[in-house]
């Protein structure tokens, strides 16, 4: 992190070079995570088991994000940044391969969860050396820029890797991710400068975290804050197809321009972080909040949704933001707390889920995803406001790094 009092580290082929590179590990890793969400019918048939009993590989991924992402962070905490990157990307390798040539549902879900490991820590860790290469004014532009590749994963790698499997099986998208992390080691090698961690870093050092409660509020932000995204996303598909009556072969148009939007958002919440950030982060929530809830009217106009889900991607904006955030806090465990930050987007993917269904199972229709996720937005904003008011306080929630 390019802290004060520490000088800017420079890459040794160019910044923006170095960017690209940490972006496309954002890329392969979203590209494997959310592919796997159209290519269940077939992974399903495959492995000889139902739709929904296949919906828990996806669930073996979340896992491995949750568990991997606090336990490699701390088991890493004294290594050279680059070699920790280098060996995630390893794992991306050996967990998406495993994918794609394991006979067995069993198997499958072990690979899956594999496959899962390495996602919070790479993202936490990449935003951690992206920052280290800026000034500390462009810190959260530079983290928007590594988050610019799991937006791109949804814009490009997502449609890409959907029509490899139906054109070629489900495993060849697995395949071909797992070739991108075996291409990602050797990129990261040549492009990235080495980055060695804190002198006083250490496992226990980073396990300090868990005792700060501004982590915690963070970190609450991300977690019921954007389930209301998920909300919406994990059922897009039948809402458009019996909402608004879309074909079922223009959903994936739908879905580029949801991640168009989200790389609009991740370039603007950058720019908008590093010049106010806790301004931004309310402004990014209020935004969800209304947007999301507007699904809920536009969702039966094709036209209608189709600007709204576009609008909707922007609200990703809050990713780098609330990333920026939680190095802020973070004071000497920067690491564990980067890469916690990735384990609360997975649990706001199981809450968003699990609340968007139980509103359509109550006969609320296809649109009503849209109040629920409006609804968690808006938790996501009464979490922040708790947040910045105990450290204004200076009561239990205070940081002496917040800036207040």
């Amino acid at each position: 992190m390019a802290e004060k009092g520490r000088n800017v580290v420079q890459a040794p082929r160019g910044l923006a070079f170095a960017q690209i590179v940490l972006g496309l590990g954002g890329l392969f890793i979203g590209t494997g995570e959310f592919a796997s969400m159209g290519l269940l019918p077939d992974m399903a048939a495959s492995t000889h088991v139902s739709v929904p009993q296949a919906g828990n590989l996806i669930s073996a991924y979340a896992l491995g994000v949750v568990l991997g992402s606090p336990l490699l962070a701390v088991l890493t905490a004294r290594m050279e940044r680059r070699q920790v990157l280098m060996m995630l990307a390893a794992i991306v390798f050996v967990g998406n391969v495993a994918s794609a040539i394991v006979p067995g549902f069993f198997g499958l879900g072990v690979a899956r969860f594999l496959a899962g490991l390495p996602h919070g820590a790479y993202y936490g860790t990449a935003s951690i050396v992206a920052a280290a290469m800026v000034p500390p004014s462009k810190r959260a532009q530079a983290i928007g820029h590594v988050m610019l590749g799991l937006a791109a994963a949804n814009l490009i790698g997502v449609p890409a890797a959907t029509w490899l499997g139906q054109a070629f099986g489900w495993r060849s998208t697995f395949g071909v991710v797992g070739a991108g992390g075996l291409l990602l080691i050797f990129l990261l090698l040549w492009a990235l400068p080495m980055i060695d961690a804190e002198a006083d870093a250490s496992p226990m050092k980073e396990l300090s975290a868990f005792r700060r409660p501004q982590i915690w509020l963070t970190l609450a932000v991300a977690t019921v804050g954007f389930g209301g995204m998920f909300a919406v996303y994990s059922y897009i598909t039948p809402t458009l197809t019996h909402a608004a009556h879309v074909s079922v072969h223009h959903v994936p148009l739908y879905l580029a321009l949801w991640g168009l939007g989200m790389v609009v958002g991740n370039i603007v919440g950058g720019w908008a972080a590093d010049r106010a950030l806790i301004p931004a982060i309310f402004g990014i929530l209020v935004w969800n909040a209304v947007f999301l809830s507007v699904f809920y009217f536009t969702a039966t106009d094709p036209l209608s949704a189709a600007v709204t889900l576009f609008l909707i991607g922007v609200g990703f904006a809050l990713v780098p933001a609330l990333q920026a955030r939680l190095m802020d806090v973070a004071q000497d465990a920067q690491a564990l707390a980067a890469a916690m930050n990735h384990s609360a987007f997975n649990l706001s993917n199981a809450i968003g889920a699990w609340t968007g269904g139980m509103a359509i199972s109550a006969g609320l229709g296809w649109p009503s995803t849209g109040l629920v996720a409006g609804g968690l937005a808006i938790g996501g904003l009464a979490m922040m406001i708790l947040s910045c008011a105990g450290a204004r306080m200076g009561n239990t929630f205070s940081n002496k790094t917040m800036g207040f």
